[in-house]
């Protein structure tokens, strides 16, 4: 039983240094990719497409459902205990530094996690990623990095849609309950804002970004010999994804209150 555990142990330390190296070279070669951006530019616009600019709709509309929901909640309940002004307090820490970044990010693993596994799974059963490495070209260069770049930089342009929309969706729907002027409006979630929420929800917009598109990555080559693989590696990054994110999301959390 010992060694048997033993023997596991080993297998799962070997498998989280495989996968921390392999982490490590794709931030590399992302660094050097700006020096040749003609490599994969086209993929990462592509990447850029599919991720951000398809999935604004949909994160558009649970940003407002979201805001919608807190401020009726509010505004009923609230005032009753002399606090009808901690709404915006509420927006804030709900919105901008906890749920924006990580329904964005549940959003991103369903799309483009599945997606990016299931396309690099492909290729390496067609044999296309030897095809690219007999002639020469890096498939990490060339395939990994746009899409961890494209899926990265989405990540952190969505937290900002998504908050934005979830801010501008709960005051259209204050104007139907307790109507406020625009400025007055603004001007109450200013004086409750921090630098600490901006840059609380953009860290973990980064951080997720670069979570949820490794982990596709990494599952996507991982694919060996059957075609029968790929939708088992597009449910581990779903997964996988999924818990990464929850636990990044509350390690920072605890070091922005410790």
């Amino acid at each position: 039983m010992i060694a048997k555990l033993g023997k596991q142990f080993s297998e799962a330390f070997g498998r989280f240094l495989y996968a921390a190296g392999f982490l490590l070279n794709l931030i590399k070669e992302s660094a050097l990719f700006l020096r040749r951006r003609q490599v994969g530019f086209r993929v990462l616009v592509m990447q850029l497409l599919f991720t951000a600019v398809e999935a604004m709709g949909i994160i558009a509309l649970i940003s407002l459902g979201l805001g919608a929901v807190i401020v009726v909640q509010g505004i009923s309940i609230l005032p009753k205990f002399g606090q009808g002004k901690l709404i915006y307090t509420i927006l804030l820490i709900v919105i901008t530094r906890e749920l924006g970044p990580l329904l964005t990010a549940f959003v991103i693993i369903a799309r483009s996690g599945t997606a990016i596994a299931t396309e690099l799974g492909n290729m390496v059963i067609s044999h296309e990623i030897e095809a690219y490495v007999s002639v020469g070209i890096n498939p990490i260069s060339y395939l990994a990095v746009p899409r961890f770049l494209g899926v990265t930089i989405s990540m952190v342009l969505l937290t900002i849609y998504f908050n934005f929309f979830g801010l501008f969706g709960s005051y259209v729907v204050t104007q139907f309950i307790n109507p406020i002027q625009l400025q007055d409006y603004f001007q109450n979630l200013l004086s409750v804002m921090t630098v600490a929420d901006i840059v609380s929800s953009l860290l973990k917009a980064l951080v997720f970004g670069i979570l949820i598109s490794f982990t596709a990555i990494y599952q996507g080559f991982n694919v060996r010999v059957s075609t029968t693989e790929i939708p088992q590696v597009a449910i581990k990054a779903v997964g996988q994804g999924f818990v990464l994110c929850i636990l990044a999301d509350a390690v920072i959390t605890l070091i922005y209150y410790v």
